[in-house]
C-alpha cells in the first residue's frame, strides 16, 4: 500500500477545491495534494461554450447520477449532473454567473444564526474571485482570478423579449450582480478570449504551476482516515483507489472534502461519520453520530414553455454543417466566433406573486432549442428552429436527502430530491408558468411566433398546468445543502460557521453541500467564494468587510 504525506489533501478538483488549491498554495512552505475522480478537462467540448448542449444531453465527464422516482413529477427519475472531471460542474454546467441576492446571505447571518456570512461579509470574496469585464467597483471585482462578461449574443429576438418584459412592468437590470436582482439584463458568464474559463482555468492552472500542488486524477477516495488519541477523533488522510492500488495520503494540516452535494456526505458516511441509524444498516461504525449529513437537499427545478420560431435566428443559419465546423475550430484556437457564445440571450429575476418581498423566480430567454444541431441540405435537413422561456424556481420549500445505497465506495448514493412536495412550490411553480406566458403574449414577441409548440394552446387550467409541470420540469443542476452548516446547538448542522466537521477535527467540507439555503441564482459564484472564505480561515487571514456601498437604482445611474 502506497503512502504519501502533504500538508493539505483536498478532496475534488471541483469549483471549490480548485480555488483552495490556489489559495493555500500561494505558501511555498505548503505542499497541497488535490485527488479528482474524473480525468482532464482538455476536450474541445469542454472548452468552447457552444458545446455545452453536448455535454448535458450526452452525460459526458459527468457521475451519472439519477434521483429515485421522484412522486411530485410524475414518478420521474431525474437526471442530476455532476461534474466528473478536472474543474467539476464548472466544466460542464452552462457558464451562467450569479451570486445571488443581498437577502440570501443577509438570511444566512440573520435568520439562521451564521455570523461572518452576511452580505457585506462575503461580499469581498465575490470580489476577491472575479475579474469583471466593467472593472473594479464598490460592488465587482476587477482583477480577480475568474473571468466574467457579459453575453455578448446578438438576435433580434432579444429585443423582443426584452420589450415584452417591460411591458409586462417588469424593470430593466444591467448587472444582477451589482445593487439588486430584480429584473432584466445580459446573462453573464465566465468566458475568458471566447472558451469557458472553469475553476480549473481560473484557479488550478496556476495553482499547479507553481509546483507545490500535486493533482492526481481517477482517483476515487474510498473514505477519511480518522485516529483517536486524544478523545476526539481527528482526520489524518484519505484511502483512495489509484490504477487499481490502494494509495493512502497523509495529512499534516487538514482534510478538506470538495467532492460536491452528493460525494461528499457520502464520503463521510462511508467514513463512520453520519447517522448512526443510517450507517448501521450497512454495516457501518459510527465515529461521529451527525444526524444532519445527507439530509437538506433542496435544488432549483426548471421547465420551458416552447414556441416555433416564424423565421429562421441567428443560431439556426449558424449550424449549418460548414459554417459552424469553421466556426468551432476557429473558437477552440482562440481566434473568437459564434461558437464563444450560448443563446442563453437575456435574463431576469422577478416575483411570481405581486405580494411577495423578494424575487422568487428566475426567467431566461433561449434563442435556440436543445436540439440544436449541424445540417447539410439536401442530405440532412435542418432542425424545427424554436426558442423558449425557462422558468426557475428560486425558493423552494421542499427538502429531500442523499442515502448510502451500500457501504462500497464505488456505487452512487440514493438522492431523493422530492420536488415539489409542499404547496408553497407548487403554487409558485405554477404562478411562473402564467408569468412566461404573459411575456410570450405581448407584442414584442408576436413578429417571432408561428406557434406555441409546448405545452401548446390547449393548456389552459391552473389542473393542465401542473400535470405539464409534473410531466416536463427537471433539476437545474443546482443541488446544496447535505453537509449544512449551522449556528451552535443546531442539531441537524454537520459543520460550524468556518466549515468544519462538528466532532471531529482537522476535516473541513468546502462545497455546496455546505450551505444551509439555496441561494437566488446558479452556485458556481457562491461556491467558490465559500472556498475563498474558508482557505483565508485555514491561513490565519480574513479580508475586512467594506465599508457598505451606497445603494442606488438603475434608473438614477441613467438620471
Amino acid at each position: 500500500m502506497a503512502s504519501k504525506e502533504f500538508d493539505y489533501v483536498i478532496v475534488g478538483a471541483g469549483s471549490a477545491g480548485c480555488a483552495l488549491a490556489y489559495r493555500l498554495g500561494a505558501d511555498p512552505n505548503l505542499r497541497i495534494l488535490v485527488l479528482e475522480a474524473g480525468g482532464h478537462d482538455r476536450s474541445p467540448i469542454v472548452k468552447v461554450p457552444l458545446t455545452w448542449g453536448l455535454i448535458l444531453k450526452n452525460r459526458l465527464f459527468d457521475w451519472g447520477y439519477f434521483t429515485q422516482p421522484e412522486l411530485g413529477m410524475d414518478g420521474r427519475r431525474i437526471e442530476c449532473a455532476r461534474g466528473k472531471v478536472v474543474g467539476g460542474s464548472s466544466s460542464i454546467n452552462g457558464m451562467a454567473y450569479a451570486r445571488g441576492a443581498r437577502q440570501d446571505y443577509d438570511a444566512w447571518a440573520g435568520e439562521l444564526g451564521l455570523s461572518g456570512w452576511s452580505y457585506e461579509d462575503v461580499l469581498p470574496y465575490f470580489k476577491r474571485s472575479e475579474s469583471w469585464e466593467g472593472g473594479e467597483s464598490a460592488l465587482r471585482g476587477g482583477s480577480g482570478p475568474l473571468t466574467v462578461i457579459r453575453m455578448d449574443y446578438r438576435d433580434p429576438l432579444i429585443g423582443g423579449f426584452l420589450h415584452a418584459t417591460r411591458a409586462c412592468g417588469y424593470p430593466t437590470n444591467d448587472d444582477y450582480n451589482g445593487d439588486s436582482v430584480e429584473g432584466f439584463g445580459p446573462m453573464q458568464a465566465t468566458i475568458r478570449n471566447g472558451l469557458r474559463c472553469s475553476a480549473a482555468v481560473a484557479y488550478l492552472r496556476p495553482a499547479l504551476a507553481r509546483g507545490n500542488v500535486t493533482l492526481v486524477t481517477n482517483a476515487l477516495v474510498e473514505k477519511v482516515i480518522l485516529q483517536n488519541e486524544s478523545g476526539t477523533p481527528r482526520a489524518t488522510g484519505v484511502a483512495y483507489r489509484h490504477n487499481g492500488e490502494t494509495v493512502l495520503a497523509h495529512a499534516r494540516r487538514e482534510v478538506i472534502l470538495s467532492g460536491g452535494v452528493i460525494n461528499s456526505p457520502q464520503l463521510l458516511m462511508l467514513s463512520g461519520i453520519g447517522p448512526a441509524k443510517e450507517l448501521a444498516r450497512h454495516g457501518l461504525g459510527t465515529v461521529v453520530d451527525l444526524p444532519g449529513v445527507g439530509q437538506n437537499l433542496q435544488d432549483h427545478i426548471v421547465f420551458d414553455i416552447r414556441w416555433r420560431r416564424r423565421e429562421p435566428g441567428p443560431l439556426h443559419r449558424m449550424m449549418r454543417a460548414d459554417r459552424i465546423g469553421m466556426d468551432l475550430i476557429r473558437t477552440f484556437f482562440g481566434n473568437g466566433g459564434f461558437s464563444s457564445k450560448i443563446p442563453a440571450a437575456a435574463v431576469g429575476l422577478i416575483r411570481s406573486q405581486p405580494h411577495l418581498q423578494h424575487p422568487d423566480v428566475q426567467l431566461i430567454l433561449a434563442a435556440g432549442p436543445m436540439n440544436a444541431g449541424p445540417y447539410f441540405a439536401p442530405f440532412k435537413k435542418p432542425y424545427t428552429d424554436a426558442f423558449s422561456i425557462k422558468g426557475i424556481y428560486l425558493t423552494p420549500q421542499s427538502r429531500g436527502q442523499v442515502r448510502l445505497g451500500n457501504a462500497d465506495p464505488s456505487q452512487a448514493a440514493v438522492i431523493e430530491q422530492n420536488f415539489l412536495a409542499t404547496e408553497t412550490d407548487r403554487k409558485a411553480v405554477r404562478e411562473m408558468f402564467y408569468r412566461m406566458r404573459e411575456i410570450g403574449a405581448q407584442a414584442g414577441m408576436r413578429d417571432f411566433i408561428a406557434e406555441e409548440l409546448s405545452p401548446g394552446p390547449k393548456t389552459r387550467t391552473d389542473a393542465d398546468v401542473d400535470a405539464f409541470i409534473r410531466r416536463n420540469a427537471i433539476t437545474l443542476h443546482h443541488p446544496v445543502g447535505t453537509c449544512r452548516m449551522g449556528a451552535q446547538g443546531d442539531p441537524m448542522a454537520v459543520l460550524d460557521t468556518h466549515l468544519r466537521v462538528r466532532g471531529v477535527e482537522a476535516l473541513r467540507v468546502v462545497d455546496g453541500s455546505a450551505m444551509p439555503r439555496v441561494v437566488r441564482g446558479p452556485t458556481n459564484a457562491p461556491i467558490i467564494m465559500m472556498a475563498e472564505r474558508a482557505a483565508d480561515h485555514m491561513m490565519g487571514r480574513r479580508l475586512a468587510a467594506e465599508a457598505p456601498a451606497q445603494r442606488h437604482t438603475l434608473a438614477a445611474m441613467v438620471d
